[in-house]
């Protein structure tokens, strides 16, 4: 049985807006009562539209946002509960790689020196053990020491987020969220990434938390995948279940929204209506029901417990739990 890394259970994040014109606040329901086990070792990926909530929750797994209720436990520490010297000691362990390699790396620091900063941070190494880390790190995401001597502003975009995954790697973590990693690339650029990241898992055994809205990505370097809507994971299982056999609406409507060359089957894509509703003013009961084409009357007022429908394929939706 696979070893859990992070379990989080029953997280709740929400953000008070300032007063609008009518004189009152508005609360914004990021996250909604999530979930989830990440297993040492894998890939988990969060999918799901703009406005969903997946970059509130990864924020909120390392404590950069913080939450209302519910416990994120990494190794069996709630981070939510830590004290500044465990925060520090867990950000060690848990590094995130940004969306845009343009804006994450200081443009006035040295690529040497944005890896050694970690290390002055974090360790007591010596200079010269600091220098041999950074040269190994800088080495296992494919460039040469001399790139260290360079600004951000020399590189391409690709090669500046071979940069910010080895400022990731350079304290030996655990866990890496890697935050839509590829999308501000090049298409080209991207394959170069999604294999280096798919390398660096094997090889190094580490744990990602994948949070994209590319379903072509999530399908070549995921696991698993969850699926998420309004805060909720709706939808939750294999890459290979999810893929092959989707059963929650929405997932259906994602899955037929990737772009095909070429089809050997008659599969049209699925037009949701409407847009995304507001987090200031979540739908009753199920939260899809609004833009769902398989709605009914229940699903309006009464929101549907998740449902084990296969070994390890979970889905919250009423179509499944009278089965």
């Amino acid at each position: 049985m696979a070893e859990t890394l992070l379990d989080i259970t029953d997280l709740n994040v929400e953000y008070v807006t300032e007063k609008t014109f009518s004189g009152a606040k508005q609360v914004v329901r990021a996250v909604n009562g999530i979930s989830l086990k990440i297993n040492s070792g894998e890939i988990l990926a969060i999918a799901g539209e703009s406005g969903c909530g997946k970059s509130t929750l990864a924020r909120t797994i390392l404590r950069l946002e913080k939450g209302k209720s519910g416990k994120v436990c990494f190794e069996g520490r709630n981070v939510l509960e830590m004290d500044s010297k465990e925060l520090k000691d867990y950000r060690k362990q848990a590094q995130m790689i940004f969306q845009n390699p343009y804006s994450s790396l200081n443009p006035k620091m040295k690529i040497v020196d944005i890896l050694k900063e970690p290390l002055d941070i974090n360790t007591k190494f010596t200079d010269a053990e600091k220098y041999n880390i950074i040269y190994d790190t800088i080495s296992k995401v494919g460039l040469d020491k001399e790139s260290l001597n360079f600004y951000p502003h020399e590189f391409s975009g690709g090669q500046r987020q071979r940069i910010a995954i080895a400022r990731a790697l350079v304290l030996n973590p655990k866990f890496i969220l890697a935050d839509e990693p590829v999308s501000a690339l090049d298409v080209s650029i991207q394959a170069q990434i999604i294999n280096l990241l798919k390398e660096l898992k094997n090889k190094y055994r580490l744990t990602f938390l994948l949070i994209t809205h590319d379903m072509s990505v999530i399908r070549y370097l995921a696991d698993r995948v969850a699926v998420m809507y309004l805060g909720e994971i709706v939808e939750l299982g294999s890459t290979i279940q999810i893929f092959t056999n989707p059963k929650h609406p929405y997932t259906k409507a994602l899955l037929s929204a990737v772009p095909k060359i070429e089809t050997s089957d008659n599969a049209q894509q699925i037009i949701l209506k409407g847009d995304l509703p507001s987090p200031t003013d979540l739908p009753k009961g199920c939260k899809f029901h609004t833009r769902c084409p398989n709605c009914m009357d229940v699903c309006k007022s009464c929101s549907p417990n998740e449902k084990e429908i296969f070994d390890g394929h979970y889905v919250k939706c009423f179509l499944y739990l009278n089965k």
